[in-house]
């Protein structure tokens, strides 16, 4: 089975991450997503039925920076890996996140690892 990586680097949502009082109105955070996706067969028609749409990715990603927000990014990444392991074709998933404004020389950030 053919293995590929999808990719969606640098996403940037503004959403509330956090447990300091000065986060609690929402902040700029980005996001980026490395999927490992297996295919039964390698894609022969170049079309998108064929593969991983990492639309989906983005769009979850967007639905979850609306809601109400997370203390941890640990707790960000584990519910962004989450959505992505929802296909199947998805062997693993790795997803970081990175506050951009609270050092003024610096990103904080968190990053997990998840395997079928």
């Amino acid at each position: 089975m053919p293995e590929y990586t999808t990719i969606l680097d640098g996403l940037e949502v503004t959403m509330r991450l956090g447990i300091h009082p000065h986060e609690a109105a929402p902040q700029r955070v980005r996001l980026s997503v490395w999927m490992t996706v297996s295919y039964s067969r390698q894609p022969s028609g170049d079309r998108i039925e064929e593969v991983l749409d990492y639309d989906f990715v983005r769009a979850g990603v967007h639905r979850i920076a609306a809601g109400e927000g997370f203390a941890l990014q640990e707790t960000l990444v584990d519910a962004v890996a989450s959505l992505c392991l929802g296909d199947p074709r998805v062997r693993s998933v790795r997803v970081r996140s990175e506050k951009m404004n609270i050092y003024p020389d610096a990103t904080v950030g968190c990053e997990v690892v998840r395997t079928r």
